[in-house]
């Protein structure tokens, strides 16, 4: 038995092929994202500097970018799953403040270090705030709610946000580290960042996509998901962890990078209905296409400079949100 209803083969079929073509204006977005920039790249003409341009500095951006958009728009679809909130993402549930009370903590801590070092920082915060947010909420009888899950990450994210106020206000070196990692940035990333965290996402998005089926019965509650065999539990515990590990190298490599993971899944629910098996697999696809488009953008409209992906996903994302939001009414999460 499963927790949808089954398509008709042809729905099936189309939503298939609609994958398909997302993949291939994946692949089409990242030879631009390789090729477009504050100097345009000849393909005819890969020669010298071009080519060092593109192996040193776009490839790992596009890759990173690649990496952090489909981690970011999973997790995202995770957290709207396990905690049945269409409005959970990693800013609401307390993993972005986490990550930034890490680093402002660790610059206060042990000065000025290499970018590397807060990576690992970020990383290791956003998974303690993962960590919080679900133990509080476990708290009671009737355990971690969809409820609890959303007041616990209200409460971790105005803690962490007050910590880090705190120490930016009597540290210069921490208010100017914090700056450069909040804006949400692909730029100046290169090939050790992508290698730091690039593992624990491919190993996260694996993970992710054998969490279909439960978060399919965990949409039609605690119970009757109880009643078909599951362990509610177990599994909120495993997808929170999945979470962690996707949501903290994201974060860590690139910034809190907003909308994304609140975004992405309500879009693809306009394709796919509330199947999380075509959810997962357009989320995906889905969030690297996102997030490179918004990146290219970002250094096409302000060449010779540019404007950091962070801040072009935020301008671009709230209208888009809203329109999916006014398009989405009265369909099933």
């Amino acid at each position: 038995m499963t927790a949808v209803a089954t398509r008709p083969r042809r729905s099936n079929a189309l939503i298939a092929g609609g994958l398909l073509l997302s993949a291939g204006a994946l692949l089409a977005v990242c030879v631009a994202s390789v090729m477009l920039g504050s100097r345009t790249i000849d393909v005819g003409d890969l020669a010298g500097s071009d080519l060092t341009v593109i192996l040193d500095m776009r490839l790992p951006r596009t890759v990173l970018g690649v990496l952090a958009g489909a981690a970011l728009a999973v997790s995202g679809t995770l957290l709207q799953g396990v905690a049945r909130n269409p409005l959970a993402d990693p800013g609401i549930m307390g993993i972005n403040a986490g990550a930034a009370v890490a680093v402002v903590t660790g610059i206060l801590v042990l000065g000025d270090q290499e970018a590397g070092a807060n990576v690992w920082l970020a990383f290791l915060g956003a998974g303690a705030a993962t960590a919080t947010v679900y133990t509080i909420a476990s708290f009671g009888r009737e355990g971690a709610t969809p409820i609890k899950l959303a007041l616990a990450g209200v409460v971790v994210t105005a803690v962490c946000s007050s910590i880090t106020s705190a120490i930016v206000l009597s540290s210069t070196d921490a208010l100017e580290e914090l700056r450069v990692w909040q804006v949400g940035a692909l730029a100046g990333r290169y090939w050790p960042v992508v290698l730091q965290v690039g593992p624990y996402i491919v190993i996260g998005l694996i993970a992710a996509m054998f969490l279909a089926r439960q978060l399919n019965l965990l949409a039609l509650g605690d119970a009757l998901a109880v009643s078909l065999g599951q362990h509610v539990r177990r599994n909120r515990v495993i997808t929170f962890a999945v979470v962690a590990v996707l949501c903290g190298a994201a974060t860590a490599a690139c910034g809190p990078i907003a909308f994304l993971g609140l975004m992405v899944p309500h879009l693809v629910r306009l394709v796919t209905g509330p199947d999380y098996r075509w959810i997962l697999a357009y989320s995906l696809v889905l969030g690297p296409l996102v997030l490179l488009l918004c990146d290219i953008v970002g250094r096409l409209v302000a060449s010779p400079g540019e404007l950091q992906v962070g801040v072009v996903l935020g301008i671009v994302g709230a209208p888009v949100f809203i329109t999916i939001v006014r398009l989405r009414r009265g369909v099933e999460l």
